[in-house]
Order: C-alpha cells, then sequence, then structure tokens
C-alpha cells in the first residue's frame, strides 16, 4: 500500500436513467431492472438503433437556479445535483467554503455533448450567431469547475478525459492526492451525455450498439446501449471523516491503471489483468481476497472476451462472481466508472452481487461467473470495479467493507 492514510467515501449521489439518487440506481442494478427505452431526440432521427438509457424527465430547474442553468450542458446540470446529494450525505451541505484542502477531480469523455451539437446545428445548419455562453458549457473542464465555484473547494481542480476510463481514473486520482498529503478531501466522480443524434449515429457506425438488448458475457451477444448520467462521491481522510463525525460507507483502497499501447479500438488481454494486478497491488490485496467484481462487461463480442481472459490470468480458475450491470444504466462512457463504482458500493455495503441480465447461455470465450439474471446474496467483504477504454486506457479500483477500515 503506498500510504498509510486510509481514503473513505462519505458522501455519494447519481442521477442516471433510473433517476435522480443514488438509490434508485442501486436499487435498479440489484433488481436488475433494465433502464432502456425509445429514445427521445432533440430532432428527426435516421438511425437504426433507437433504444438508450437516457436521462428522461430530469428538470433542471427544480435543482438549479436560473444564474446558474445558463452556464450547464445537461453534463453539468447531472453533475451539481448529484454532488448535491453527496455533501448533503457527506453533512457536507454547509460546509462553504471547502478551502484549499479539497480537490476537485472529474471525468468526462467529451463534455458538453449537447451544447456542441446545437451549436455546430445552429452555426453550419441554421446560419446563425453562437450563444455567447456555448464554450463554458461546452468544455469539459467546465464539469469540476462548476463544482469548485458551488463548494468554494480552491484546492487542486481538473477534469478527467479517458474516454471510458474517464470516471475511475478521476476518482483514483483523487485516492493518490489525499494519499500524498495534497489534499484531505475529494469531491470526484463522473458525468457524461452523449445520446444526441450525432452521438449516436456516430456509435452506430462502428458497429458496436445492440438493436434490441445488451447481454454482456452471454452467447449471441451484439453490442451495447449508450447510457448518460453522472455519480458523485466525497473522498476523505478516515481519520480526519472520523473526527467529525462522518460515516464511512466504504473504504477505496486501492486504484490502478495501465495502458495496453497496442490497438486505438481493440482491447487488450495483457494491458486490462496488468491493470487489475495494479489495484490490487495499490490496496495490498490478494486475488483471493476479491469476492465480487463489477466489471466493465460492454456486452460487445470483443470487450467481454477480453476482459474474460484478463479475469482469468489475474484469477485463475476460481468461481469469482462477475456481473456487468451496464443492460441496467447502460453504457455512459466517461461516467461509466462512477455509475458503477455506486454499483459496487451498493453490492458490498448489502452483500449482493447485482446480476447480469438478459443473459442468456454461456459462451466458450466467456469462462466467467456471470451471476446470470438474478441478484446473489453473498458476502462481499471486498470488490473490484473495471473500466477499460478505447485506445487501450484501463483503470480499475478495489472497494473494501468500512468495518475492515
Amino acid at each position: 500500500m503506498a500510504d498509510t492514510r486510509r481514503i473513505v467515501v462519505t458522501g455519494m449521489g447519481a442521477v442516471s436513467a433510473a433517476g435522480v439518487g443514488a438509490a434508485a440506481l442501486w436499487q435498479a442494478a440489484r433488481d436488475g431492472r433494465s433502464c432502456a427505452r425509445e429514445t427521445q431526440f432533440a430532432r428527426p432521427y435516421r438511425g437504426r438503433i433507437r433504444i438508450s438509457a437516457q436521462v428522461q424527465n430530469f428538470d433542471a430547474a427544480a435543482y438549479l437556479t436560473s444564474s446558474e442553468l445558463p452556464f450547464c450542458d445537461p453534463v453539468a446540470q447531472y453533475l451539481l445535483v448529484a454532488a448535491d446529494e453527496a455533501m448533503a450525505q457527506a453533512g457536507l451541505a454547509s460546509a462553504k467554503p471547502m478551502g484549499p484542502r479539497t480537490a476537485t477531480i472529474i471525468g468526462t469523455g467529451v463534455g458538453g455533448m449537447h451544447t456542441l451539437e446545437n451549436g455546430l446545428y445552429l452555426t453550419l445548419v441554421e446560419q446563425g450567431r453562437p450563444d455567447p455562453l456555448t464554450i463554458p458549457r461546452l468544455i469539459p473542464s467546465a464539469c469540476p469547475s462548476l463544482l469548485s465555484i458551488r463548494y468554494g473547494s480552491t484546492g487542486p481542480c481538473f477534469a478527467v478525459a479517458s474516454a471510458c476510463s474517464s470516471a475511475t481514473q478521476a476518482i483514483g486520482l483523487g485516492v493518490q492526492l489525499i494519499r500524498s498529503g495534497l489534499a484531505d478531501r475529494a469531491i470526484v466522480g463522473g458525468t457524461e451525455d452523449c445520446v444526441t443524434n450525432s452521438a449516436m449515429l456516430a456509435w452506430e457506425a462502428l458497429r458496436v450498439l445492440t438493436p434490441d438488448a445488451c447481454r454482456p458475457f452471454s452467447k449471441g451477444r451484439n453490442g451495447m446501449i449508450l447510457g448518460a448520467g453522472a455519480a458523485v462521491f466525497i473522498l476523505e481522510e478516515s481519520e480526519l471523516a472520523r473526527a467529525r463525525g462522518a460515516e464511512a460507507l466504504v473504504e477505496i483502497s486501492g486504484y490502478g491503471t495501465s495502458a495496453d499501447a497496442k490497438d486505438p479500438v481493440r482491447p487488450d488481454v495483457d494491458g486490462a489483468a496488468a491493470c487489475m494486478r495494479n489495484a490490487l497491488a495499490d490496496a495490498g490485496v490478494d486475488a483471493e481476497e476479491i469476492d465480487y467484481v463489477n466489471a466493465h462487461g460492454t456486452g460487445t463480442t470483443a470487450n467481454d472476451a477480453t476482459e474474460s481472459a484478463a479475469l482469468g490470468l489475474v484469477f485463475g480458475g476460481r468461481p469469482l462472481p462477475v456481473s456487468s450491470t451496464k443492460p441496467v444504466h447502460g453504457h455512459a462512457l466517461g461516467a461509466a466508472g462512477a455509475l458503477e463504482l455506486v454499483v459496487t458500493i451498493g453490492a458490498v455495503r448489502e452483500s449482493v452481487a447485482p446480476p447480469t441480465i438478459n443473459w442468456r447461455e454461456a459462451d466458450v470465450k466467456c469462462p466467467v461467473d456471470p451471476v446470470p439474471n438474478e441478484a446473489r446474496p453473498m458476502p462481499i467483504r471486498t470488490a473490484l470495479t473495471n473500466s477499460f477504454a478505447f485506445g487501450g486506457i484501463n483503470a480499475s479500483l478495489i472497494v473494501r467493507r468500512a468495518a475492515a477500515a
């Protein structure tokens, strides 16, 4: 373990296709209730794939002020609402400003995709003038910046853009900053909403979207569904959290990251295995101590076979429960790792492995126990969650039950 400073989560919040709140997301994953539905597009859509796990019926004005909204793309709206929930749970909602010992690190693959698409349509199709606040809304760094302004956190503040590993890397870097002594507290997480006309068409062109249902690790799987949303966590040095009477939800005991350095789109077994091993080493735990894995598990042919092989290299042939909850909340790209950390924390706290829904039949290329279709009550003391991105950027976190902290 890199340092004696231990890092605990004292608050979390989320906005997802399951609704507003971390509890709504965890309950949907635990109950195996898919939030995929017909996508609502801003303009007529000519694509073939029309299902997604989109955030629908979200009224930002119910949560944010009229002075805040002009600066907020939907990704920032989700993020601020999720952060307010996390801060309230941590007991910090009224403790402004947070000051120089609080870092703010947020992962997002693109940033303000809705603002970007709307701006291009306005300027290139309608020949209109750009909205003066287009740039502040679309830049990825707007996400952590708006949080730092909201809470007065004047420590390190930056965005992480590592495609589908963005949020997990942001959380891991928050852990490292606190361990190193550069911060005592970190507001971390991820946000994304690429469920737009152009982004959906682009993902469809890659031929990785399913036309019917996402079936991770199942024979006959044919792709993923896009998701959207945000999740935020309050990380604190454990003794400081204890001193102010905050409840530790779980401990984040390990963070690992690696690069495949091989292919822009095809995942690599050795790179994914190295990432998981790095996380285990960082946590100071053996592979045998991991009780459950929340997999990246996109439901694509290549990802699931590669991740299964990597899990085999790290964990051998033991029957380790490995589930993917992406059929429930969708693949939220830069926010995926944050949404899945909410689920992983729920699994550890309630000792329930959430199911991989839509699973039909075992695939010899995916020799894992996928917790098919039904949640599994079981002791979960320590869990691993994976995020593997295009470009071969990998990240993993290890979550430990707080009682062991």
